[in-house]
């Protein structure tokens, strides 16, 4: 069973399409415009199935930009973890970490590919309109069990209906069967298809940036050599050992060759002297006040939270306090899974954070989903802005994915939020490369290679070139979108005729087109 598919459905409550709020990206106050709606709970799965529709959640509260009036489109990106090649950027910030904690050398240079202090800046709260948590009792939110939930389905005897679900299964055992590429992402693949894995690259030749750099000629050709010696060697002395020298020879040159490209764990994993100057920890911790861990430092974090928004963002004290804190970073609609085929530490919200010398200087807040590590915010001490720790904290999360990978084969990707082309300083997400780009009308991916010349002449832009291609996992049946409706689950078509009052159509079917058929038929749309 995949990840989120057991336990409690998700519940949210849809608001439809918001009024413009302030941009953080090019300050207009009112034309960043968006859909929204209020996530009481949500599963790993149906978050997971959500950002790969151009959702992302803010605390409680989870947005989609109207990608074609919006100020400045917000494209969802993913890195793909496993074939990710550090640029020469990348490994001057590891270098530097390392000369920092091994040496204690502190080097001022800041990279010139690192225009963004923290590498996650999508949403921050001063700049995002929040919705209040609707004042809905408990006792509405818990809905009874499936089994009443299919009495009331049972219960509508409407030929009309009937028809509706023999249309269903054919859609189901037809249109809907997607193969799922278990190559590479590419045109034209469906978003649910990123649970396909990865291999990392072979080494090879070429200007392919996927692959790692050009084998020198002359080690290729000292190579040709050793093998031609050594199939002479095994013809004319078989049987017999070789010579010392000879068994020397051949044993140093069959090792990796030298030259290969280091990747991000040789730069993180290496062995530090005794008496290094300092001592970097990276915790992984649950967002939750019942974890011991997560409760004993909340203080500390959410002091180090405000320090950053007044330095960075420029924020007051009232608008970085404790409750904006628990409201933005540690609220969280998903719920923690851990299932056996999962990752160690499970599925759901966590902190990772960055504990030097014994404090606290830098936290990254992720999602573990089923296909990846999306990254939500970064929050870090001003004070060792010098080490560059957004750029950093991206590499170790990137490292963290393929880490979580073995033991989740499915989970191989890093989503870092949003790409916004229209705005330079959102740009620097494109250089963690392979990367490809979420197409906001049919939701598959597209390497970034292929979406740059497109965004160049409009910012916004169809990236599926398939002119016929349509959003796969559109609504075909608005009756069978589930409702939560007096602690009661009914699918809309019998929510309809129950209905007393205006017709909310209209407000349905947007939110069903939003979150897609899947979604729409998993997730419980609650209705007063």
């Amino acid at each position: 069973m995949a990840a989120g598919g057991g336990g409690s459905p998700s519940i949210v409550e849809y608001f439809g399409g918001e009024d413009g709020y302030r941009c953080g990206y090019c300050k207009n106050e009112s034309g960043n415009l968006s859909h929204g709606m209020w996530a009481h709970s949500m599963t790993v799965q149906d978050y997971q199935d959500l950002i790969d529709r151009g959702w992302r959640r803010s605390g409680k509260y989870v947005y989609k930009p109207i990608m074609n009036q919006t100020c400045c489109p917000q494209y969802t990106i993913r890195c793909q973890a496993l074939r990710f090649q550090t640029s020469k950027s990348h490994k001057k910030v590891l270098k530097k970490m390392l000369k920092f904690i091994s040496k204690g050398d502190v080097s001022k240079v800041v990279s010139e590919e690192e225009p963004m202090d923290s590498h996650i800046e999508d949403v921050v709260p001063s700049d995002f309109a929040y919705k209040s948590e609707s004042q809905v009792s408990q006792t509405e939110l818990t809905p009874l069990n499936e089994d009443h939930a299919e009495g009331v389905e049972n219960d509508d005897k409407d030929k009309v209906e009937t028809k509706e679900e023999v249309n269903v299964k054919k859609v189901e055992s037809g249109s809907l069967q997607i193969p799922v590429d278990k190559d590479a992402a590419g045109p034209g693949e469906p978003s649910h298809s990123s649970k396909a894995v990865h291999a990392p690259p072979k080494p090879g030749k070429g200007a392919d940036l996927s692959k790692p750099p050009c084998r020198k000629a002359k080690d290729i050709r000292k190579e040709r050599k050793l093998q031609k010696l050594l199939q002479n060697q095994m013809g004319t002395l078989e049987g017999s050992p070789l010579q010392a020298g000879q068994q020397a020879l051949l044993s140093q040159n069959s090792k990796t060759p030298t030259n290969q490209p280091k990747s991000i764990e040789d730069f993180i994993f290496v062995s530090l002297p005794d008496d290094a100057p300092h001592k970097l920890e990276v915790r992984l911790v649950p967002v939750s006040f019942e974890d011991p861990q997560f409760k004993s430092s909340f203080n500390q974090s959410a002091t180090l939270f405000a320090k950053y928004q007044m330095a960075i963002h420029k924020d007051t004290p009232s608008e970085c306090g404790e409750n904006e804190f628990t409201r933005f970073l540690c609220d969280s609609p998903l719920e923690a899974e851990n299932p056996p085929n999962g990752p160690e530490c499970g599925y759901g919200s966590f902190h990772q954070q960055y504990w030097l010398d014994g404090k606290i200087i830098a936290v990254g807040v992720i999602d573990i989903l089923p296909y990846c590590v999306s990254s939500v915010y970064l929050y870090y001490d001003p004070d060792y802005s010098f080490l560059s720790l957004g750029v950093y904290s991206a590499l170790r999360e990137i490292a963290f994915t393929r880490k979580l990978h073995e033991k989740a084969p499915d989970l191989c990707f890093y989503y870092m939020g949003f790409y916004i082309h229209s705005c330079p300083k959102m740009r620097y997400k494109g250089q963690y490369r392979p990367s490809d780009l979420l197409c906001p009308e049919t939701y598959v991916w597209t390497p970034i290679e292929q979406c740059l010349p497109l965004l160049e002449l409009s910012k916004y832009s169809r990236f599926n070139q398939d002119t016929k291609a349509v959003d796969e996992g559109r609504v075909k049946e608005l009756g069978r979108v589930r409702v939560l409706h007096k602690r009661t689950i009914m699918p809309y078509s019998v929510y309809k005729k129950r209905r007393k009052g205006p017709s909310d159509e209209a407000s349905v079917q947007q939110y069903a087109s939003l979150v897609g058929q899947t979604c729409s038929e998993r997730m419980l749309l609650f209705r007063s």
